[in-house]
Protein backbone atom coordinates (compact mmCIF):
# COMPACT_ATOMS: atom_id res chain seq x y z
CA UNK A 1 0.00 0.00 0.00
CA UNK A 2 0.92 3.67 -0.14
CA UNK A 3 1.11 5.34 3.28
CA UNK A 4 1.28 9.13 3.42
CA UNK A 5 1.89 10.49 6.90
CA UNK A 6 1.61 14.17 7.80
CA UNK A 7 3.19 15.08 4.47
CA UNK A 8 3.97 18.76 3.84
CA UNK A 9 5.69 20.43 0.90
CA UNK A 10 6.22 24.16 0.42
CA UNK A 11 7.55 26.12 -2.52
CA UNK A 12 8.49 29.49 -1.11
CA UNK A 13 5.36 31.00 0.42
CA UNK A 14 3.08 28.44 -1.29
CA UNK A 15 2.09 25.27 0.57
CA UNK A 16 1.52 22.66 -2.12
CA UNK A 17 0.80 19.78 0.27
CA UNK A 18 -0.47 20.60 3.73
CA UNK A 19 -0.07 17.95 6.48
CA UNK A 20 -1.59 15.26 4.30
CA UNK A 21 -2.29 11.87 5.88
CA UNK A 22 -3.93 9.13 3.84
CA UNK A 23 -3.50 5.44 3.01
CA UNK A 24 -4.05 4.11 -0.51
CA UNK A 25 -5.19 0.53 -0.08
CA UNK A 26 -4.65 -2.44 -2.40
CA UNK A 27 -7.42 -4.23 -4.25
CA UNK A 28 -9.37 -1.13 -5.30
CA UNK A 29 -8.98 1.63 -7.87
CA UNK A 30 -8.47 4.88 -5.96
CA UNK A 31 -9.29 8.07 -7.82
CA UNK A 32 -7.06 11.01 -6.90
CA UNK A 33 -9.04 14.20 -7.48
CA UNK A 34 -8.80 17.91 -6.89
CA UNK A 35 -8.80 21.26 -8.70
CA UNK A 36 -5.72 22.54 -10.52
CA UNK A 37 -3.10 23.42 -7.93
CA UNK A 38 -4.62 21.13 -5.30
CA UNK A 39 -1.34 19.25 -4.77
CA UNK A 40 -2.05 15.97 -6.57
CA UNK A 41 1.01 15.97 -8.82
CA UNK A 42 3.24 17.18 -5.99
CA UNK A 43 1.99 14.37 -3.77
CA UNK A 44 2.74 11.78 -6.45
CA UNK A 45 6.21 13.25 -6.95
CA UNK A 46 6.82 13.06 -3.20
CA UNK A 47 5.76 9.40 -3.15
CA UNK A 48 8.25 8.70 -5.95
CA UNK A 49 11.08 10.61 -4.30
CA UNK A 50 11.23 13.19 -7.11
CA UNK A 51 10.72 15.96 -4.53
CA UNK A 52 11.68 16.06 -0.87
CA UNK A 53 9.01 16.88 1.71
CA UNK A 54 9.49 19.62 4.28
CA UNK A 55 7.99 17.27 6.84
CA UNK A 56 6.24 13.93 7.03
CA UNK A 57 6.89 10.91 4.85
CA UNK A 58 5.51 8.79 2.04
CA UNK A 59 6.02 5.04 2.14
CA UNK A 60 5.45 2.35 -0.46
CA UNK A 61 5.38 -1.17 0.88
CA UNK A 62 6.55 0.13 4.26
CA UNK A 63 9.59 2.06 3.05
CA UNK A 64 10.47 5.17 1.02
CA UNK A 65 10.58 4.62 -2.73
CA UNK A 66 14.32 5.40 -2.91
CA UNK A 67 15.15 2.57 -0.49
CA UNK A 68 13.82 -0.13 -2.81
CA UNK A 69 16.73 -1.79 -4.62
CA UNK A 70 14.69 -2.33 -7.79
CA UNK A 71 11.95 0.31 -7.51
CA UNK A 72 10.29 -0.52 -10.86
CA UNK A 73 9.43 -3.91 -9.39
CA UNK A 74 7.62 -2.15 -6.54
CA UNK A 75 6.03 0.93 -8.10
CA UNK A 76 5.05 1.66 -11.69
CA UNK A 77 4.25 5.30 -12.43
CA UNK A 78 3.14 7.48 -15.30
CA UNK A 79 3.40 11.18 -14.48
CA UNK A 80 4.23 12.68 -17.87
CA UNK A 81 3.97 10.65 -21.07
CA UNK A 82 6.12 13.24 -22.87
CA UNK A 83 9.11 12.58 -20.61
CA UNK A 84 10.79 10.36 -23.23
CA UNK A 85 13.67 11.35 -25.51
CA UNK A 86 11.95 11.94 -28.87
CA UNK A 87 14.81 10.35 -30.83
CA UNK A 88 14.75 7.09 -28.89
CA UNK A 89 12.90 4.09 -30.24
CA UNK A 90 10.06 2.86 -28.05
CA UNK A 91 11.62 -0.56 -27.54
CA UNK A 92 15.00 0.98 -26.64
CA UNK A 93 13.37 3.28 -24.10
CA UNK A 94 11.79 0.30 -22.37
CA UNK A 95 14.95 -1.82 -22.63
CA UNK A 96 16.95 0.90 -20.89
CA UNK A 97 14.45 1.10 -18.04
CA UNK A 98 14.32 -2.69 -17.81
CA UNK A 99 18.10 -3.06 -17.65
CA UNK A 100 18.32 -0.52 -14.82
CA UNK A 101 16.12 -2.73 -12.65
CA UNK A 102 17.25 -6.21 -13.68
CA UNK A 103 14.22 -6.86 -15.88
CA UNK A 104 14.74 -9.15 -18.88
CA UNK A 105 13.97 -8.31 -22.54
CA UNK A 106 11.07 -10.79 -22.62
CA UNK A 107 9.12 -8.51 -20.32
CA UNK A 108 9.70 -5.58 -22.70
CA UNK A 109 8.05 -7.57 -25.47
CA UNK A 110 5.17 -8.50 -23.16
CA UNK A 111 4.30 -4.94 -22.20
CA UNK A 112 4.59 -3.72 -25.79
CA UNK A 113 2.02 -6.36 -26.76
CA UNK A 114 -0.12 -5.50 -23.74
CA UNK A 115 -0.41 -1.80 -24.62
CA UNK A 116 -0.77 -2.38 -28.37
CA UNK A 117 2.57 -0.94 -29.52
CA UNK A 118 4.30 -4.11 -30.70
CA UNK A 119 3.97 -3.13 -34.37
CA UNK A 120 5.57 0.28 -33.81
CA UNK A 121 8.16 -0.78 -31.24
CA UNK A 122 11.04 0.41 -33.40
CA UNK A 123 9.47 3.79 -34.15
CA UNK A 124 10.92 6.83 -32.45
CA UNK A 125 8.94 8.28 -29.56
CA UNK A 126 8.96 11.71 -31.18
CA UNK A 127 6.76 10.39 -34.00
CA UNK A 128 4.09 9.09 -31.62
CA UNK A 129 0.71 10.72 -31.23
CA UNK A 130 -0.39 11.80 -27.76
CA UNK A 131 -2.36 8.59 -27.33
CA UNK A 132 0.55 6.40 -28.43
CA UNK A 133 2.77 8.26 -25.99
CA UNK A 134 0.30 7.49 -23.23
CA UNK A 135 0.44 3.80 -24.12
CA UNK A 136 4.25 3.87 -24.00
CA UNK A 137 4.09 5.52 -20.58
CA UNK A 138 1.71 2.87 -19.32
CA UNK A 139 4.03 0.16 -20.71
CA UNK A 140 6.90 1.68 -18.71
CA UNK A 141 4.74 1.75 -15.57
CA UNK A 142 3.90 -1.95 -15.95
CA UNK A 143 7.42 -3.02 -16.88
CA UNK A 144 8.38 -4.37 -13.46
CA UNK A 145 4.99 -6.07 -12.89
CA UNK A 146 4.69 -3.90 -9.75
CA UNK A 147 2.20 -4.29 -6.90
CA UNK A 148 1.68 -0.51 -6.87
CA UNK A 149 0.64 1.49 -9.97
CA UNK A 150 0.31 5.29 -10.05
CA UNK A 151 -1.04 6.95 -13.20
CA UNK A 152 -1.61 10.66 -13.82
CA UNK A 153 -4.32 11.34 -16.46
CA UNK A 154 -3.84 7.92 -18.16
CA UNK A 155 -6.63 8.37 -20.74
CA UNK A 156 -5.38 11.74 -21.97
CA UNK A 157 -5.24 11.63 -25.78
CA UNK A 158 -6.64 8.12 -26.11
CA UNK A 159 -9.43 7.28 -28.54
CA UNK A 160 -12.63 5.59 -27.24
CA UNK A 161 -11.19 2.12 -27.77
CA UNK A 162 -8.08 3.08 -25.81
CA UNK A 163 -10.13 4.58 -22.99
CA UNK A 164 -12.14 1.38 -22.62
CA UNK A 165 -8.88 -0.60 -22.63
CA UNK A 166 -7.49 1.55 -19.78
CA UNK A 167 -10.68 1.03 -17.76
CA UNK A 168 -10.37 -2.74 -18.12
CA UNK A 169 -6.65 -2.65 -17.37
CA UNK A 170 -7.11 -0.71 -14.13
CA UNK A 171 -9.91 -2.99 -13.03
CA UNK A 172 -7.84 -6.10 -13.72
CA UNK A 173 -4.87 -4.67 -11.79
CA UNK A 174 -7.05 -3.93 -8.78
CA UNK A 175 -8.73 -7.33 -8.99
CA UNK A 176 -5.27 -8.90 -8.80
CA UNK A 177 -4.83 -7.17 -5.43
CA UNK A 178 -2.56 -4.34 -6.58
CA UNK A 179 -2.67 -0.79 -5.29
CA UNK A 180 -3.95 1.47 -8.08
CA UNK A 181 -3.90 5.26 -7.76
CA UNK A 182 -5.28 7.26 -10.70
CA UNK A 183 -5.29 11.04 -10.94
CA UNK A 184 -7.73 12.64 -13.36
CA UNK A 185 -9.94 15.67 -13.96
CA UNK A 186 -12.46 13.62 -15.94
CA UNK A 187 -15.33 13.01 -13.53
CA UNK A 188 -17.18 10.83 -16.03
CA UNK A 189 -14.19 8.48 -16.20
CA UNK A 190 -13.70 8.43 -12.44
CA UNK A 191 -17.35 7.52 -11.99
CA UNK A 192 -16.75 4.46 -14.19
CA UNK A 193 -13.28 3.51 -12.95
CA UNK A 194 -12.88 4.34 -9.27
CA UNK A 195 -13.99 2.38 -6.21
CA UNK A 196 -12.60 4.89 -3.74
CA UNK A 197 -11.77 8.60 -3.87
CA UNK A 198 -9.11 10.78 -2.29
CA UNK A 199 -9.85 14.46 -2.91
CA UNK A 200 -7.49 17.35 -2.23
CA UNK A 201 -8.09 21.09 -2.12
CA UNK A 202 -5.23 23.59 -1.70
CA UNK A 203 -2.99 20.78 -0.49
CA UNK A 204 -5.37 19.58 2.21
CA UNK A 205 -7.39 16.37 2.39
CA UNK A 206 -11.05 17.11 1.66
CA UNK A 207 -12.36 13.56 1.37
CA UNK A 208 -11.21 9.96 1.75
CA UNK A 209 -14.39 8.12 0.85
CA UNK A 210 -15.90 5.40 -1.32
CA UNK A 211 -17.36 6.47 -4.66
CA UNK A 212 -20.84 5.36 -3.57
CA UNK A 213 -20.70 7.36 -0.32
CA UNK A 214 -19.36 10.41 -2.16
CA UNK A 215 -22.31 10.45 -4.54
CA UNK A 216 -24.79 9.65 -1.77
CA UNK A 217 -23.54 12.66 0.22
CA UNK A 218 -25.07 14.96 -2.39
CA UNK A 219 -28.82 14.81 -2.69
CA UNK A 220 -30.36 14.45 -6.12
CA UNK A 221 -33.78 15.56 -7.25
CA UNK A 222 -37.07 14.27 -8.59
CA UNK A 223 -38.08 14.91 -12.20
CA UNK A 224 -41.84 15.21 -12.43
CA UNK A 225 -44.32 16.19 -15.14
CA UNK A 226 -48.12 16.40 -15.22
CA UNK A 227 -50.90 17.06 -17.70
CA UNK A 228 -51.42 20.41 -15.90
CA UNK A 229 -47.86 21.76 -15.44
CA UNK A 230 -48.85 25.13 -13.94
CA UNK A 231 -51.05 23.49 -11.34
CA UNK A 232 -48.25 21.05 -10.50
CA UNK A 233 -45.79 23.90 -10.01
CA UNK A 234 -48.17 25.74 -7.69
CA UNK A 235 -48.83 22.55 -5.75
CA UNK A 236 -45.19 21.66 -5.15
CA UNK A 237 -43.68 25.09 -4.58
CA UNK A 238 -44.74 25.45 -0.90
CA UNK A 239 -43.46 21.97 -0.01
CA UNK A 240 -40.16 21.64 -1.91
CA UNK A 241 -36.79 23.23 -1.29
CA UNK A 242 -36.43 24.11 -4.97
CA UNK A 243 -38.65 23.70 -8.02
CA UNK A 244 -37.00 24.54 -11.35
CA UNK A 245 -37.93 23.88 -14.99
CA UNK A 246 -36.35 20.79 -16.54
CA UNK A 247 -37.51 20.76 -20.16
CA UNK A 248 -41.18 19.79 -20.16
CA UNK A 249 -40.90 18.67 -16.52
CA UNK A 250 -39.91 20.11 -13.15
CA UNK A 251 -36.79 19.33 -11.15
CA UNK A 252 -37.80 19.14 -7.48
CA UNK A 253 -35.41 18.98 -4.54
CA UNK A 254 -36.38 18.55 -0.92
CA UNK A 255 -39.03 15.92 -1.62
CA UNK A 256 -38.97 12.25 -2.52
CA UNK A 257 -40.98 10.52 -5.23
CA UNK A 258 -43.48 9.15 -2.72
CA UNK A 259 -44.22 12.61 -1.32
CA UNK A 260 -44.64 14.10 -4.78
CA UNK A 261 -46.95 11.28 -5.86
CA UNK A 262 -49.11 11.62 -2.73
CA UNK A 263 -49.53 15.38 -3.14
CA UNK A 264 -50.44 14.99 -6.82
CA UNK A 265 -52.91 12.22 -6.04
CA UNK A 266 -54.64 14.21 -3.30
CA UNK A 267 -54.87 17.23 -5.64
CA UNK A 268 -56.29 15.13 -8.48
CA UNK A 269 -53.35 15.82 -10.81
CA UNK A 270 -52.38 13.20 -13.38
CA UNK A 271 -48.61 12.66 -13.45
CA UNK A 272 -47.02 11.59 -16.72
CA UNK A 273 -43.49 11.30 -15.31
CA UNK A 274 -42.04 10.73 -11.85
CA UNK A 275 -38.34 9.87 -11.89
CA UNK A 276 -35.74 10.05 -9.12
CA UNK A 277 -32.51 11.58 -10.45
CA UNK A 278 -29.43 10.79 -8.40
CA UNK A 279 -26.59 13.27 -8.05
CA UNK A 280 -23.57 12.67 -10.27
CA UNK A 281 -19.98 12.43 -9.11
CA UNK A 282 -19.36 15.74 -10.87
CA UNK A 283 -22.07 17.47 -8.82
CA UNK A 284 -20.77 15.99 -5.56
CA UNK A 285 -17.18 16.92 -6.44
CA UNK A 286 -18.03 20.51 -7.41
CA UNK A 287 -19.98 21.02 -4.22
CA UNK A 288 -17.12 19.69 -2.10
CA UNK A 289 -14.38 21.70 -3.83
CA UNK A 290 -16.26 24.93 -4.55
CA UNK A 291 -14.22 26.91 -2.00
CA UNK A 292 -10.88 25.37 -2.99
CA UNK A 293 -10.68 26.29 -6.68
CA UNK A 294 -7.52 28.35 -7.08
CA UNK A 295 -7.91 29.23 -10.77
CA UNK A 296 -11.49 30.27 -11.48
CA UNK A 297 -12.34 31.73 -14.89
CA UNK A 298 -14.82 34.55 -15.29
CA UNK A 299 -18.23 33.64 -16.67
CA UNK A 300 -18.38 35.11 -20.19
CA UNK A 301 -21.13 37.57 -21.06
CA UNK A 302 -22.89 36.37 -24.26
CA UNK A 303 -23.30 39.97 -25.43
CA UNK A 304 -19.53 40.52 -25.16
CA UNK A 305 -18.90 37.39 -27.19
CA UNK A 306 -21.28 38.53 -29.92
CA UNK A 307 -19.63 41.96 -30.02
CA UNK A 308 -16.18 40.39 -30.31
CA UNK A 309 -17.34 38.15 -33.16
CA UNK A 310 -18.75 41.12 -35.02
Amino acid sequence: MIEIRDLTKRYGSTTAVDHLTVTIAPGVVTGFLGPNGAGKSTTMRLVLGLDRPDSGQALVGGRPYARHEEPLRQVGALLDARAVHPGRRAVDHLRTLAASNGIGPARVREVLELVGLADVARSRAGTFSLGMGQRLGIAAALLGDPPVVMLDEPVNGLDPDGIIWVRRLLRSLADEGRTVLVSSHLMSEMALIADHLVILGRGRLLADVSLADMIASTSGHVRVAATQPDALHSLLRPHATLVTPDGDALAVTGMGTEQVARLAHDAGLLLVELTPVHASLEEAYLRLTQHDVEYRAAVPDPTDLRSAAA
